[in-house]
């Protein structure tokens, strides 16, 4: 049956399939005391969960067995930029909702699954269930936590999705991935913001993914000059794992690619009214981050990067009304007048 399951996976378009048990991971100790430490900021649906991400068999009684499954998501890295300052987009937020694509095979691979035996049930989640995924993941053979805290793929690198279906039928499990980073520390030398406080350690309220996607209020004051460019999410860490030269572009993510998110012009985002910013960014994963937060992104970024053309876009912004915009396009204004007065 395994065979058969991931033969349907591979034909679905998933680019990795393995196989574990339902038992509590390893990690579900470090997890509960990394939620003690506050170390997930305003994350609060980790905290209301808990007791399913630590307890798999609490999601669906009578469960046996996981699939864990990967999607690559790796392609082309961008064209050159034009003349104005541009944003920069995390690689996975560069597609259609990864949750609805992946979602269709999944729906698939669990009715398979779920036809193989009398009396059978499977839920399946796209990052969306309570579950430690990577830990599972890593446990069922699929790759191997980094010391950026993400699951590496010795055949996909880095980039790719991933997804789960817990099942009633017993399945036998995979043998468990051994870590492969060795003395390698490329991961917490890149990360702009020392969110990876040390191998196999992340504080989330530092990480610039979180402060771009998840934090729904001010960006600290003190951590906006390391935000850079990027206005949702940050790669900065994946892209440093050498794990990276054997990564292959997947099937199911490929024909769904949306053009003019590579190098968005900044000045150009911040002229998006609500209306504007549901067409430019319907069915992609950056309408989680709302206009508001999105544009506070903006801001923050072009005090980074812009220069005096900038100025005309983030006074308007600081004059529309809304407060949380306003106030990081004043500050970004602070920024780009103190360079100019310094000549830069």
């Amino acid at each position: 049956m395994k065979t058969a399951i991931r033969e349907r996976a591979l034909q679905l378009g998933f680019d990795a399939c393995q196989f574990t048990t339902t038992q509590p991971p390893d990690s579900a100790a470090q997890f509960q005391r990394w939620l003690a430490a506050g170390r997930h900021g305003q994350m609060t649906y980790l905290e209301r969960n808990a007791f399913k991400r630590i307890e798999p068999s609490q999601v669906l009684a009578a469960a046996r067995s996981i699939i864990t499954l990967g999607v690559s998501y790796a392609g082309e890295e961008p064209g050159p930029a034009g003349p104005g300052p541009v944003g920069e987009i995390a690689r996975y937020a560069r597609f259609s909702d990864y949750h609805n694509v992946i979602g269709q095979g999944l729906r698939g691979l669990a009715g398979y699954v779920d036809s193989l035996g009398p009396g059978v049930r499977s839920l399946w989640y796209v990052d969306t269930g309570p579950f430690l995924e990577r830990d599972l993941a890593e446990r069922a053979g699929l790759g191997f936590i980094g010391k950026h805290t993400n699951l590496i793929s010795r055949k996909l690198g880095n980039w790719f999705f991933l997804a789960e279906i817990i099942t009633t039928l017993e399945l036998p499990p995979d043998a468990p991935e051994k870590n492969h980073c060795g003395s390698c520390r490329r991961c917490l030398d890149a990360c702009p913001t020392a969110a990876i406080t040390a191998p196999f350690q992340l504080d989330a309220r530092r990480c610039i993914s979180y402060l771009t996607i998840e934090l729904k209020g001010a960006i600290p004051v003190d951590l906006r000059p390391a935000v850079g460019n990027r206005i949702y999410g940050c790669d900065d860490c994946l892209a440093a794992c050498p794990w990276n030269r054997f990564a292959r572009a997947g099937a199911m993510m490929a024909e769904h690619r949306r053009a003019g998110l590579e190098t968005p012009d900044l000045a150009e985002l911040l002229t998006l009214d609500e209306a504007g910013f549901q067409a430019r960014f319907a069915g992609t994963p950056i309408l989680r981050a709302r206009r508001r937060g999105f544009l506070r992104n903006v801001c923050v970024a072009l005090g980074n990067v812009g220069g005096e053309e900038a100025l005309p876009a983030l006074q308007r912004a600081a004059s529309g009304g809304e407060p949380l915009i306003a106030e990081h396009a004043l500050w970004a204004i602070g920024r780009i007048k103190a360079r100019m007065a310094d000549g830069g």
